[in-house]
């Protein structure tokens, strides 16, 4: 099956709900990131702000439709401000289980989204925060939602197969040539990989996980692709440096 969810978003006709979550990591700023990534914002009808990520999109210049989160990293008199102007919060206890960007992406499923855009999932100085943002693409509530994590140099998503039909799943990974792809298994081996429009090309081949072998190939067609016939399989891209 062909994946109806590319990275920046659905394929012609296949109309989803865009949702961008804010996370409290490192945000660029916009111009960076529409130089990276056009489109990156096209469709979306919801803000969601993860604690701390309530500052960030305001410093976008956009306005949070729903902060979510402890609220640990904001002053009680912002919380306050927010709750005056009318925007909802659904706060959580400090002792969770879940990292406060975990708690937006649900959320952001649960009000219909099929297409998600994180800002703010790397960087900082909590190593582990971007490491559990990233295992966050392969949560189980999230199947079947395009997700994306950004920012102004990189983008990851996450190839998932057997598709819903049993069989092998391609994904587009558009984009300019010479920008560097990066494959990684995820969680276990994947299998039955082939890439088109890629330097270093894989036909059927494996992905073993340890091995660093799906390390930085690079685009050579803006319609490059790949398909997966099982596993789950990390898609890393770097914009080319402008």
């Amino acid at each position: 099956m062909t994946d109806p969810t590319g990275p920046t978003g659905p394929l012609p006709g296949a109309a989803v709900l865009h949702v961008l979550v804010v996370a409290d990591g490192d945000v660029p700023e916009r111009a960076l990131l529409d130089a990276a990534w056009p489109g990156w914002l096209d469709g979306v009808t919801l803000v969601v702000a993860a604690d701390g990520g309530y500052r960030r999109a305001r410093g976008l210049g956009l306005e949070p439709d729903i902060l979510v989160g402890d609220l640990d990293s904001l002053a009680p008199s912002l919380v306050e401000s927010v709750v005056a102007a009318g925007i909802p919060v659904e706060r959580s206890p400090v002792d969770k289980d879940e990292s406060d960007s975990e708690l937006a992406v649900v959320l952001a499923v649960r009000h219909g989204a099929g297409r998600i855009t994180v800002l703010g999932a790397f960087g900082g100085s909590r190593m582990d925060h971007a490491l559990a943002n990233i295992w966050l693409l392969a949560h189980p509530g999230l199947e079947g939602v395009a997700v994306a994590l950004l920012d102004a140099r990189t983008r990851v998503t996450l190839v998932m197969a057997p598709g819903p039909d049993g069989g092998p799943v391609t994904r587009a990974l558009p984009g300019e040539t010479g920008g560097v792809v990066s494959l990684l298994p995820l969680g276990g081996d994947v299998t039955g990989i082939t890439t088109h429009g890629l330097r270093y090309p894989l036909v059927g081949e494996p992905l073993l996980v340890g091995p660093s072998r799906g390390l930085s190939n690079v685009r050579t067609a803006a319609g490059a692709s790949v398909t997966v016939t099982a596993g789950r399989l990390l898609v890393v891209e770097a914009a080319p440096a402008g």
